[in-house]
């Protein structure tokens, strides 16, 4: 068996049809990755569609992971738009097809596309994962992130509700970065109304 990476930016035909399988194979497993329903291709290619120009521009990568040459897992970041957050990206669209699970394809993904944020400057990669999805959970913590949030009951799937675990992994800072964090003063600062 042969596992390779990809990082593409445009999308041929072939490559549409093998990321929607995966897709559309995760969603019918119960998988939490944007939709509550399996999508159909229509709904696969809009998303490629919107996120493939990010990747071309520099603000996105999509890695895929081909199994003796056929796609079965992905993931994404994507740079945060707003301008204060540029410096981020959202970790997402993590998955593998149910017919390759326990090969590990998973760490293989996210472990690449975690290196690539890196090399191209970004200083935090944020996720968000299904709190039941406790495999996954372990996974990322694996790989060095930690929770900093939770929205209880926040994920609608029909009638049921899931909490929404929000995870960070720091990536690194250039010398000149100052970490001001939580400290008092500084812009946008405002004082305590709290009475000692």
């Amino acid at each position: 068996m042969e596992i390779e990476l990809g990082w593409p930016e445009d999308a041929d035909e072939r490559l549409r049809h093998e990321v929607h399988d995966v897709l559309h194979a995760v969603v019918a497993a119960g998988g939490a990755i944007g939709w509550q329903r399996p999508p159909g291709r229509p709904d696969t290619d809009a998303w490629l569609d919107r996120l493939l120009p990010r990747v071309r521009k520099g603000d996105a990568a999509l890695v895929v992971a081909r199994v003796d040459g056929v796609v079965r897992a992905t993931a994404t970041w994507q740079r945060d738009p707003a301008q204060v957050f540029e410096n981020c990206a959202e970790l997402g669209k993590v998955t593998t097809h149910p017919s390759t699970r326990g090969l590990g394809l998973g760490r293989v993904v996210v472990a690449a596309a975690v290196d690539h944020a890196r090399t191209a400057g970004l200083e935090v990669v944020y996720l968000g994962v299904r709190g039941n999805n406790l495999g996954a959970i372990e996974l990322y913590e694996s790989l060095g992130f930690r929770e900093w949030g939770r929205l209880p009951n926040s994920i609608a799937v029909g009638d049921t509700r899931f909490d929404s675990v929000r995870m960070h992994l720091p990536l690194g800072y250039a010398p000149h970065v100052v970490l001001h964090g939580s400290t008092p003063g500084g812009l946008g600062s405002s004082p305590s109304r709290r009475t000692p």
